[in-house]
């Protein structure tokens, strides 16, 4: 106990930071040398109906970071979660904007953390950024040889933009300006999904030529091919602290890489058709795959063994996501539903009942009170989590929405259409 005792007396506590979805508190202290570090303090079960009292007293016992004389200002911080946890409770959105993005059909659309900006790809060979408040556009992004079909923010920063395109080359590009910082070079075939690393410094790239690519944002370098998968990747994502990276395969397996040095770390084997989507959750200790099989597996990343094998589709399932805490997951199928699902005990919880057509995109709110579903009859639906009732049907669109994605504060939703115009909604305050 003792020497615990002394190294505590040299790491003082500076400041709390709030980290909202999921929740959790950031201790940033400096050690005896006066260098920072930061810990984090993850409170993925806090809800409206906590009692605060006692979690504070928790977090003071167990934490020697934090003296009594913080609980004060600890209770406070704590308050301020659950009230972000509240907003938008029961609010509607409403249409504030409809953009008529490009010519040629629309491929993606992707939010910047805030919100305040997006970003369209599109079979006209560009991507642009936009100004969502005004809908004016702010950049073209030009020099792709063929569609522009992934897209994305380096979030939470959103300074800067990757495109991955038919053309076999993917772009770095400064949000900013427009400046062209790197092209990637080295797929042999199209790339089709992408994505940063939570810290931006990493860009992964999957393509039809069966392989992932780990490239280095700074350098434009390409530090890793990922070999292994033998039918084209279609989804890939990064864990929570950016050690590792998930591929899931038309080859009907999912495969977990070690970010660090390219290696295979498992092959999930089970599903009995493609794969359509895959995810981390939070915890970054499970995953999930959907595939046209018509089932969802949770995996144990640790292990690579199947946890749970999720039923009850008729049809493909087109679409997979956690909420921000990873205790629930939601299915998006062809059927024309979406399930809910118990991420422990892999219980369906609710099935959203109401689309006329393949729903193709699903998430949950930041708050995880909501999901959000785009279709193909042409309309997209916020659906209440606990009770699996439909709030809203977000009408307009005059053909298939094949993107819908909210903002990092619940408030504001996209959906891209294949009528060629993306909508922007925002919650009625």
């Amino acid at each position: 106990g003792v020497h615990r005792g002394e190294r505590e007396e040299r790491m003082k506590l500076k400041r709390f930071l709030l980290r909202y979805y999921p929740p959790g508190i950031i201790l940033d202290y400096e050690l005896s040398d006066k260098t920072r570090s930061q810990k984090e303090i993850d409170l993925l079960n806090l809800t409206p109906q906590s009692d605060v009292e006692v979690l504070v007293d928790d977090i003071v016992a167990r934490e020697p970071l934090i003296s009594a004389s913080r609980k004060p200002q600890l209770r406070r911080l704590i308050f301020k979660l659950i009230e972000k946890l509240e907003t938008n409770e029961m609010n509607d959105f409403y249409l504030f904007k409809i953009l008529r993005a490009h010519i040629l059909p629309l491929t993606n659309c992707a939010f910047n953390k805030s919100g305040d900006k997006f970003i369209t790809g599109s079979y006209d060979r560009t991507c642009k950024v936009w100004n969502t408040e005004t809908g004016e556009e702010l950049l073209t992004l030009e020099g792709h040889r063929n569609v522009v079909y992934a897209i994305a923010f380096n979030n939470p920063y959103g300074d800067k933009v990757i495109t991955g395109s038919f053309d076999k080359t993917c772009k770095l590009w400064n949000a900013e300006n427009g400046d062209l910082y790197h092209t990637y070079r080295g797929h042999t075939t199209e790339i089709v999904c992408l994505s940063f690393n939570p810290h931006g410094t990493i860009v992964a790239t999957g393509s039809m030529d069966n392989t992932a690519r780990l490239w280095d944002v700074e350098t434009g370098e390409c530090l890793h091919t990922l070999q292994g998968h033998t039918a084209e990747i279609v989804s890939l994502n990064f864990d929570t602290q950016g050690d590792r990276v998930v591929t899931g395969s038309f080859d009907h397996t999912v495969k977990i890489w070690d970010v660090r040095n390219g290696r295979c770390i498992h092959t999930l084997s089970g599903h009995h058709g493609e794969i359509s989507s895959t995810q981390f959750n939070f915890a970054s200790d499970t995953c999930i795959s959907g595939s046209i099989d018509r089932t969802c597996k949770v995996w144990d990343v640790a292990s690579g063994q199947c946890i749970h094998t999720l039923r009850g589709h008729n049809d493909e399932i087109l679409d997979v996501s956690f909420n921000t805490t990873g205790s629930k997951l939601v299915s998006a199928s062809a059927d024309g539903t979406s399930r809910v699902f118990n991420t422990m005990t892999g219980a369906c919880q609710a099935i959203l009942v109401g689309h006329e057509g393949e729903i193709s995109k699903v998430c949950f709110n930041p708050q995880g009170t909501r999901i959000l579903t785009a279709s193909s009859d042409k309309s997209a639906r916020l659906w209440e989590v606990e009770t699996g009732g439909c709030m809203q049907v977000l009408e307009g669109h005059t053909d298939e929405i094949f993107s819908c994605a909210f903002n990092y504060e619940g408030d504001t939703v996209i959906t891209g259409s294949k009528d060629n115009t993306c909508r922007i909604w925002k919650c009625s305050v």
